[in-house]
């Protein structure tokens, strides 16, 4: 992959050592743009196997959207002593349950940046790709009071494995279960009976690493999770590929999902300087004519520069439900 290059140290990522006693042993980076929006949103952004927190955001272009619209990037990154192929262990029961494990640690940096710079607390999201997204579905299950929004790039759901064989059939196999069984996952994760998080669901019709239907998977989870029909409410087509929407009773968007024709295992990128676009193409970051960080942080409301996020009229920005103010108990 690309690497910790000076580049990317240069565009201000700092190391945070002291954000919590840490069970998960992972690493803790941050990126805050010069000019921050007032009560500003965060963004967790979880990178792949075999990559490292800066590799992830160089290609995905997260920073750019950053300094763009004035919101601050959390980037955790695993340990190879941990993980020998820097994976994060989305299939580890030590895990993957809320107040143990690399999870707790997630949630620990979440706590220390929300309160260092001033971030909202109703405008927390996370996004992640391959492991990544997998570890995505694990925090939106464990802390849902915590995130307003998570975007799940070539994942898998929730529960869908607790040891290495699991996690291996799941990727390859994607063992189908009901909605209501999906569910379950999630509502007995933490002791939550909403508002749920937003949930944005991108896939490669192409992937053999981590095959398409777990993208169903996935969206069965949190339709049942919002109380949703698995069939959406919408299709269309942007950017030239099939974007799918469930929005409630009130027409708010809680759930999209993008399926990326012909591509590969990956996190889809339209690089470039538009608004649109960012990013740059590598292993595992695609060139397709779609930029997944810009549309997901559309999705968020995040593209509305300058503006207080969770301020807007009745609580609602581009589908996003603000999120009752959660206190600091980092230790659950």
């Amino acid at each position: 992959m690309f690497g910790l290059t000076q580049s990317a140290v240069a565009r201000g990522f700092d190391e945070d050592r002291g954000f919590g006693f840490n069970p998960g042993n992972l690493r803790m980076f941050s990126y805050v743009p010069s000019r921050l929006a007032a009560n500003p949103a965060l963004v967790v952004v979880l990178h792949g196997c075999a990559q490292t927190a800066a590799d992830y955001n160089l290609g995905a272009g997260w920073s750019t959207l950053a300094d763009r619209y004035g919101f601050a990037l959390l980037l955790p990154e695993q340990q190879r002593s941990n993980n020998p192929n820097g994976c994060f262990n989305w299939f580890d029961t030590a895990d993957i349950q809320r107040g143990k494990g690399e999870a707790l640690s997630i949630r620990q940096m979440v706590e220390k940046i929300v309160v260092d710079r001033g971030i909202d607390r109703q405008c927390v999201f996370i996004t992640g790709l391959s492991a990544g997204a997998a570890m995505t579905s694990v925090m939106l299950a464990c802390y849902p009071e915590v995130f307003a929004g998570g975007a799940i790039i070539g994942g898998v759901p929730y529960g869908a494995a607790t040891n290495v064989q699991q996690a291996l059939k799941s990727m390859s196999h994607s063992p189908a279960r009901s909605a209501q069984e999906w569910g379950d996952l999630v509502r007995a994760a933490a002791t939550h009976d909403g508002p749920w998080p937003l949930v944005s669901v991108w896939h490669g019709s192409a992937d053999t690493t981590v095959i398409p239907s777990n993208a169903r998977e996935i969206l069965k989870q949190w339709t049942n999770v919002h109380g949703l029909p698995i069939t959406p409410s919408v299709q269309l087509v942007v950017d030239g590929y099939p974007r799918e929407v469930w929005v409630n009773r009130e027409g708010d968007e809680l759930i999209e999902s993008y399926s990326i024709t012909h591509m590969a295992h990956g996190t889809p990128l339209a690089t470039g300087e538009s608004e649109g676009e960012c990013g740059a193409a590598g292993p595992f970051l695609l060139e397709v004519g779609i930029s997944s960080s810009y549309h997901i942080a559309k999705f968020f409301g995040l593209t509305f520069a300058g503006l207080h996020y969770a301020a807007l009229a009745n609580g609602v920005n581009a589908g996003v439900k603000i999120h009752q103010s959660v206190g600091a108990k980092i230790n659950q």
